[in-house]
């Protein structure tokens, strides 16, 4: 009885599954049931809460797990915080792996029932991003996420390798730069409170310290290029998953 319950709820979920229109607005609920509406909107009620309406009908934002609407497909990210609370991320990448970025969401000018995100401009992809497969729960963009996900894929495995690598050596720059940095203001600070110190030696001390410092500002620039370089190795992983 028990493997049968699990065979029917299994069709229950392909069978709504396989009801997706994209071109139509829908809410996908965490029973993996769809609301299919005419129209879908997010906004705030009288007290300032977060509302969703498929039609006249109001949705639970606990219910959420993705809509789609005019302006987009967007995920509920609940399950990905601590405090379990509702926003939301737009799908900026559809594929085997879907990729989402974290918007803001605010009113339309002259459209008082409708409210929209912003800053919505596909970012490089990084870390502060999420993702999934088809409408599967949404998980943190990360190099052991992705290692799991993409372990059928020897190529994006290879990119993802190069990521881990660049980022390695990225965190290796930032700390030595700071480390650096850190040296060459406490040098500094030694001399100037140095009063017996020469002048040659002074203008040394404080010369030593310039040094240090840019120093560590010339590592500290190769650890962002070090790092963008992994985020650009990340997202040859995930096209290539893509692609297959």
């Amino acid at each position: 009885m028990k493997k049968l319950l699990t065979i029917v709820m299994a069709c229950y979920a392909l069978n709504a599954r396989s009801q997706m229109d994209e071109s139509k607005n829908f809410v996908y609920l965490r029973s993996d049931s769809v609301i299919h509406a005419e129209r879908v909107r997010l906004r705030p009620d009288f007290s300032g809460s977060w509302v969703l309406r498929a039609d006249s009908r109001r949705v639970p934002l606990t219910q959420v797990k993705f809509f789609n609407n005019e302006d987009g497909f967007f995920a509920n990210l609940r399950n990905t915080t601590l405090l379990g609370t509702n926003s939301f991320s737009e799908r900026i990448i559809k594929g085997k792996i879907n990729l989402y970025q974290e918007v803001d969401y605010n009113p339309v000018p002259f459209e008082l029932d409708h409210y929209r995100f912003r800053d919505r401009a596909p970012r490089a992809i990084s870390t502060r991003m999420f993702y999934n497969k088809g409408y599967s729960a949404l998980k943190k963009v990360s190099y052991a996420h992705l290692k799991m996900d993409m372990a059928d894929q020897p190529k994006s495995l290879d990119f993802l390798e190069g990521y881990r690598k660049s980022k390695q050596v990225g965190t290796v720059f930032y700390v030595a730069a700071g480390a650096a940095i850190v040296a060459g203001l406490v040098n500094f600070a030694i001399a100037g409170n140095n009063q017996n110190s020469s002048i040659g030696s002074f203008e040394r001390s404080y010369l030593g310290s310039l040094l240090l410092i840019g120093a560590g500002a010339g590592l500290s620039l190769g650890g962002y290029l070090k790092h963008a370089e992994a985020n650009r190795e990340m997202e040859k992983a995930i096209d290539a998953y893509n692609r297959q």
